[in-house]
């Protein structure tokens, strides 16, 4: 298994970046949710008072208990209706300290002095999106640098709103997931797809994909069915947002988020809008909508296989004909490292690419 240092990506372990840590309805019973990723425990929870998400360092300051871990003898749980959540705070299930959204021991139910400043866990800043938990992760703790992950789509009727997949652990370091963006030669191998036009782009923190041709697992055999195009876009390094036009409209949606380094957690969804043109998505747009969703899912496994039973690419051979690969590793390097250095990466990468021998997706003039 590779490390963030054996691919040399830069001075942190885990990425700067927006990430999915849980399908929002995951947090619907009101229970809290204990979570690990980019090697630590969390603590996830829903507010009973006002159905806030809270994400917390899971490990009370007290003596160490997890706050969230699953219990059913502590009287914390067993005397409020079975969870140790109160309100918008959450109360350790040991000594019945109880945090608030912000980290900081709001009580303490025996001690009648100050409670120390020390006394609070790291609050995480989330949101909730397109169905999901997203937190902003960043080694050097600063604001998000852009918006968390959204599309119109998700707020338009006409639009079927997707279950998420869960993919669970796919024991590769992200970096071999993120060089798809940029791998033009697999799309016929592993897909069936065959390319008419294609360009990679990449502009700040977003990398960007676009493609046109056959694609024999989303859209059928060649000559029988529409042409597929795809402008699918990172924003940021965890979540990948596609726009699909061809027999459906759809957008798909790909979240992977570290769990320890060289592990990630891998989630999939597909909005799909009604292909009958209504301004209310039916039921039975809800039904094609989880059929073409399943076959988008066949498609990315395709991908999974592969990355299941591979060895890390760290010095690959790589063509003019691949794709931009070294581009696009250059542009991954900048959340890996701290922001007053983005801007010396993105120097060597920002622009558009095209493999050698095949056609643009568009003119651009100006470049």
């Amino acid at each position: 298994m590779a490390t963030s240092k054996d691919y040399r990506l830069g001075e942190f372990t885990f990425p700067r970046g927006w990430f999915m840590v849980a399908e929002a309805s995951e947090l619907d019973t009101f229970k809290p949710l204990a979570v690990h990723f980019f090697g630590k425990e969390f603590a996830l929870y829903r507010g009973r008072e006002t159905g806030r998400v809270v994400l917390l360092d899971a490990y009370c300051p007290h003596m160490g208990t997890h706050l969230a871990a699953p219990n059913s003898t502590s009287y914390v749980y067993r005397d409020n209706m079975g969870t140790n959540i109160e309100g918008d705070c959450i109360r350790c299930p040991y000594h019945a300290w109880r945090f608030g959204p912000d980290g900081k021991c709001n009580e303490i139910p025996y001690h009648e002095g100050p409670i120390p400043p020390t006394a609070s866990v790291k609050s995480w800043t989330v949101v909730e999106s397109l169905g999901a938990i997203w937190v902003w992760h960043d080694p050097e703790g600063g604001e998000p640098e852009w918006e968390h992950p959204s599309v119109p789509q998700w707020s338009d009727p006409a639009w079927v709103h997707p279950k998420w997949d869960h993919l669970g652990l796919l024991k590769q370091h992200p970096q071999e997931v993120i060089d798809n963006i940029a791998d033009y030669a697999h799309l016929g191998p592993i897909h069936g797809s065959t390319v008419t036009r294609y360009e990679n782009e990449f502009r700040g923190h977003t990398a960007i994909q676009r493609q046109a041709g056959g694609h024999r697992t989303l859209v059928g055999a060649e000559g029988s069915s529409p042409e597929l195009s795809t402008v699918t876009t990172y924003h940021g390094p965890g979540c990948l947002i596609s726009v699909l036009t061809g027999m459906y409209e759809a957008v798909m949606l790909i979240a992977h988020t570290p769990m320890e380094d060289g592990t990630i957690k891998v989630w999939h969804s597909l909005l799909v809008k009604s292909a009958s043109g209504s301004k209310v998505a039916t039921q039975m747009d809800a039904i094609a909508a989880a059929q073409f969703q399943d076959t988008a899912l066949q498609a990315f496994q395709q991908d999974i296989e592969i990355w299941s039973n591979k060895a890390p690419c760290i010095n690959g051979l790589f063509l003019p004909d691949d794709g931009a690969f070294m581009k696009s590793r250059i542009w991954y390097k900048q959340f890996y490292n701290p922001r007053a250095k983005k801007q010396d990466y993105l120097e060597r990468c920002e622009g558009y690419f095209v493999p050698k021998g095949v056609a643009p997706f568009a003119e651009h003039p100006d470049e």
